[in-house]
């Protein structure tokens, strides 16, 4: 009985000793869960709009939430709720009010229909109360005017890998 109280005592030690480094694991995978799911979904606005040769909108919605749609009807390609994999995430957008982003027939970023700016960056992390900011392994996306679509690490120096 001593034995089993001893062993039974060990293993809880170690699951303590464990738990705060499985929470930065979790929460770093939901972090590239997210920017990987935004990078997908401006991936296929593009895709879509030169497949197609018109013009795609790609809306970002609650946190990495989105949707592609194609603009003239309105029909959607296709959704990801933020839900999927990445419920503690959050997306800063440049520019803050900026919600979607139009790419045209040739793979483009066009002016948005009604005006609105279009999204050029999404940073993706974790509040610091799920982890703190120097364990997170914040993501980036980046969208240039030619279409370009691109998943970055901003700690990174620009140029050497994943740097931004």
């Amino acid at each position: 009985m001593i034995e089993l109280l001893v062993t039974v005592g060990i293993a809880a030690v170690l699951a303590a000793l464990a738990a705060p480094s499985f929470k930065t694991i979790m929460a770093n995978a939901q972090i590239r869960t997210a920017a990987q799911a935004l990078h997908d979904g401006l991936q296929l606005a593009r895709v879509e709009a030169i497949r197609r040769n018109e013009s795609v909108i790609f809306t970002k919605g609650t946190q990495s939430a989105w949707t592609v749609s194609i603009e003239s009807g309105a029909v959607t390609v296709q959704t990801r709720p933020h839900t999927e994999g990445s419920e503690v995430a959050t997306v800063a957008v440049t520019p803050v009010a900026a919600t979607k982003v139009t790419f045209d027939g040739l793979g483009r970023v066009k002016v948005n229909t009604d005006a609105t700016s279009s999204v050029t960056r999404l940073d993706i992390g974790v509040p610091t109360t799920v982890i703190p900011a120097s364990a997170a392994s914040e993501r980036r996306v980046t969208i240039t005017s030619g279409g370009a679509v691109r998943l970055c690490d901003p700690s990174v120096t620009a140029g050497a890998g994943m740097g931004c």
